[in-house]
């Protein structure tokens, strides 16, 4: 654990409880791991776990997250009500999106859920693990992994499908004023669920799901249909070839058709 790298990002924020207490590592086997173990150790919310690289990185549907380095890998322990639990997906999203603006210029999109598109290829994936007893979360961790400054061209496994900062600009873009962009937006955006206010429009706002003909896989269960909206519990709304709406909870979306 290299502490002064920790320290020097942590010097750069103006948040109030977000990323002070910052674990930074140049190798682990996943920022997910280290901060549910810190979290069930009883870890001050905020708590920020970053990784120069992770050799065993997992994102959505217990897929496997490319984390080499040049790119963002963190983790960071929350506790969020029961009620505000599903709102943490959209916070984590716009939060990215507001981020990436103000740093780089790019306007990017929302692949449903939590997907963050440039020009149709994927430069960040989210993920959220928590754990609930009775009616309380006792922690919830939001795992953020950005595409900054590799080349997804010299990776054949994402080449087709990935992108990043440092191609879509032609430059490299600091990660460290990346990282404090996206834990500043964070914290605001979390307190601001805390007293109602809804990051919901915000959200569905940027999702490019909408309007175009998809299927959706989650396990063995495939359905499509068009995307038709979003809810505010984070669900997407099917409207199928028979005019019936379903929604969806879970699953990984293919777009077939604008």
């Amino acid at each position: 654990m290299q502490n002064n790298k920790g320290d020097f990002i942590k010097n750069h924020l103006a948040t109030r409880f977000v990323g002070k207490n910052i674990y930074y590592y140049d190798s682990v086997t996943s920022t997910m791991e280290i901060a549910k173990k810190l979290a069930r150790e009883g870890i001050a919310e905020g708590a920020t776990i970053i990784a120069n690289r992770q050799t065993a990185g997992r994102g959505r549907l217990d897929r496997t997250w490319l984390s080499p380095d040049k790119n963002i890998a963190m983790s960071i322990v929350l506790h969020p009500s029961l009620e505000n639990l599903p709102k943490l997906i959209m916070i984590a999203s716009v939060a990215v999106l507001r981020a990436i603006k103000e740093i780089t210029g790019i306007k990017p999109q929302i692949k449903w859920p939590n997907d963050i598109m440039i020009k149709g290829k994927k430069v960040c994936g989210i993920l959220i693990e928590n754990e609930v007893k009775g009616n309380k979360v006792s922690f919830a961790v939001v795992g953020i992994g950005v595409n900054v400054n590799l080349n997804p061209k010299a990776i054949p496994e994402i080449s087709t499908l990935a992108t990043s900062l440092f191609q879509e600009l032609g430059e490299e873009v600091s990660r460290t004023r990346l990282t404090c962009a996206v834990l500043s937006e964070l914290e605001e955006l979390y307190l601001q669920a805390q007293s109602s206010t809804s990051v919901y429009i915000e959200w569905q706002e940027h999702m490019e799901t909408l309007g175009k003909l998809v299927r959706v896989q989650f396990g063995t269960s495939i359905e499509e249909g068009k995307a038709e909206a979003v809810t505010e519990a984070g669900n997407l709304v099917l409207r199928h070839s028979d005019g019936h709406t379903s929604e969806i909870l879970a699953g990984d979306v293919i777009i077939l058709k604008d």
